[in-house]
């Protein structure tokens, strides 16, 4: 199918000004010693020693940095986005691709490892680094490059038996409405494709992120569409997200929110109850709770599966079921997530 772009717009419909989260998103703390100094914090604070030299790089937009504690280094969202000499440790079994997703690409910019559903790769682009993230050593140039969504689409176009198509990346809330709106279009023509996810970290470190503009390009009739969230800690559902996704709820989009389970950050009962009921009061359902995916430079963030089942046992306790996420993992080469404890 050919790739219909619209009428090209300038600036976002909200005047001619750049939309608030535009420039949040640009105002980013890239190194360790501003970062550092935002915090009161000295990097000899810092556990595992403050590395401003990662392939990964420090990146987190100023607005996120109002939810850390100042002056304390074991902060848990300070944790998240903190690169440290811990990532440059080798560890057994943890490689650059955990998911083995190479072996699930059969165009450029498109994963299909689970059945009914593909995932596109919209962009290379994140809001924030976060430092256990699976992608972090993800070829996004071999897969945004040339044509970009081009192949991807005409591989959706010819498979009828694919009914769901996931946004992800990189992060798609990254992109623009226009440039988004463009590539939902696309996918609207294609009468199969009957759900719609996006899965995204944006709103919880830029919760301004969740426009007037996203809500109508989400509220189309084309499709019910659904955005997961990914919140790790109740200390994210900030009072503007909680604000702004019971409004994207009232006009029709289906929330969920799925956490990474990681040390020193929310490996503690009181946390994850916290987290999911905060997240209820947002009008946000707890869906997954995932072990970490054993990527390098992530391996001082795992958390032993014994020790999680204790955990979600723990919830199940605290909270009613419809609170309690599922805790999973995902393996290469399975035909869907792996439950540990449902």
């Amino acid at each position: 199918m050919a790739f219909k772009k619209l009428a090209m717009i300038t600036q976002e419909a909200d005047g001619w000004q750049v939309p608030d989260w535009r420039r949040l998103q640009a105002d980013l703390v890239t190194g360790v010693g501003e970062l550092c100094e935002r915090l009161s914090l000295r990097p000899d604070q810092i556990p595992g020693g403050a590395d401003d030299d990662s392939a990964f790089p420090l990146r987190v937009p100023r607005r996120y940095l109002d939810l850390i504690e100042p002056g304390n280094p074991d902060d848990p969202l300070l944790l998240q986005i903190l690169a440290t000499g811990r990532e440059r440790e080798a560890v057994p079994g943890y490689n650059a691709d955990p998911l083995d997703e190479s072996r699930h690409t059969p165009v450029p910019g498109l994963l299909h490892k689970y059945h009914g559903r593909a995932l596109l790769v919209v962009t290379g682009a994140c809001a924030v680094h976060c430092r256990y993230c699976f992608r972090r050593h993800f070829p996004y140039q071999e897969h945004l490059s040339g044509g970009r969504w081009q192949q991807a689409l005409d591989w959706l176009a010819r498979r009828a038996d694919i009914n769901e198509v996931i946004l992800s990346g990189g992060d798609p809330l990254t992109l623009s409405n226009r440039r988004l709106g463009e590539l939902l279009e696309a996918l609207a023509a294609l009468p199969h494709l009957r759900r719609l996810r996006i899965h995204s970290r944006t709103p919880v470190v830029i919760p301004e992120r969740l426009d007037e503009g996203l809500a109508a390009l989400l509220a189309s009739p084309r499709w019910r569409a659904t955005l997961v969230l990914h919140a790790n800690h109740p200390r994210e559902i900030s009072p503007a997200l909680a604000e702004r996704c019971r409004a994207l709820g009232r006009g029709g989009v289906t929330l969920l929110n799925q956490s990474v389970l990681l040390a020193g950050v929310n490996d503690d009962a009181e946390a994850l109850a916290s987290l999911s009921d905060a997240l209820f009061e947002a009008g946000v359902l707890p869906y997954y709770l995932h072990q970490l995916d054993a990527v390098a430079g992530a391996a001082h963030f795992a958390v032993p599966d014994a020790r999680a089942r204790e955990l979600h046992a723990a919830l199940r306790d605290r909270l009613p079921g419809f609170l309690v996420p599922r805790l999973a993992r995902e393996e290469p080469g399975a035909g869907s997530k792996t439950v540990l404890a449902g």
